[in-house]
């Protein structure tokens, strides 16, 4: 069987690791991860019994469910490979490739917005007041957008405390932040089903993750009871936050 195994054979096997490596990281941000695994079980087993000892019937039997299988994994996996298509078709994607022909910019970033988002954080978790903050990566948001108020405003402290004020009407939503720009307010977020999240946490905590675990945005939780800051992202939560490592977590690649 492995008489002929050549470079282009270990190349494949490489590639195909890459992507259920890559495939699985993406199920564990959704909650999907015991799933995953007991499909990469049961397509070793197969391997096994088709290729491996060659036993016929238990290898038709299985061919049956393979066939099946492909059209069930398309329905129960949906969201994650839509979100797999859309990372490859977003500038994040090719992000590697380019850094390869492109000379990277060495020029210092303007972090103004960024130092305003986090001093209002601050302002807010002092005095309990509850936010939900999105800042939009490689993949664009506006689906979510329009679900709320359209602000296309500077970013500014005061502005997303206002937003957040208790007497808002737009402090219920999520408030979606795109480069400098304030783009919208009062915006409808999924909310996540993973079941790993701690009961004391609420729909905001729940709607963060659950847009975290459909694009690649940062979210900022403020909790109303305990003024507590929380840092989503790619699925996971970083709770008591302090000023200083917010500010390193938005700005990290």
């Amino acid at each position: 069987m492995f008489e002929h195994f050549g470079i282009k054979d270990f190349i494949d096997i490489l590639l195909v690791a890459a992507l259920l490596y890559y495939l699985f990281k993406m199920v564990k941000i959704s909650g999907m991860r015991p799933l995953f695994i007991g499909i990469v079980v049961f397509m070793i087993i197969w391997v096994l019994v088709s290729q491996v000892f060659d036993m016929v019937l238990l290898g038709s039997i299985l061919d049956q469910f393979v066939d099946i299988g492909l059209i069930l994994l398309v329905i129960l996996f949906q969201d994650e490979i839509r979100r797999f298509l859309m990372s490859l078709g977003s500038k994040k994607g090719w992000k590697f490739i380019s850094k390869l022909f492109v000379p990277v910019d060495k020029q210092q970033k303007d972090i103004s917005h960024i130092t305003s988002i986090v001093l209002a954080c601050m302002n807010m978790s002092k005095a309990k007041v509850g936010a939900l903050i999105v800042i939009q990566g490689d993949l664009q948001l506006s689906l979510y957008e329009q679900s709320g108020e359209i602000i296309n405003a500077d970013v500014s402290s005061r502005l997303i405390e206002n937003i957040f004020f208790k007497n808002s009407p737009l402090h219920d939503g999520a408030m979606i932040v795109v480069g400098k720009k304030i783009k919208a307010a009062g915006c409808i977020l999924p909310i996540s089903q993973n079941p790993n999240i701690p009961k004391h946490m609420g729909l905001r905590h729940r709607a963060g993750l659950g847009i975290t675990q459909e694009t690649d945005a940062k979210v900022i939780v403020v909790s109303e009871e305990t003024g507590k800051i929380t840092f989503a992202e790619e699925g996971r939560l970083k709770v008591n936050v302090n000023p200083e490592e917010l500010q390193q977590l938005i700005l990290a690649e």
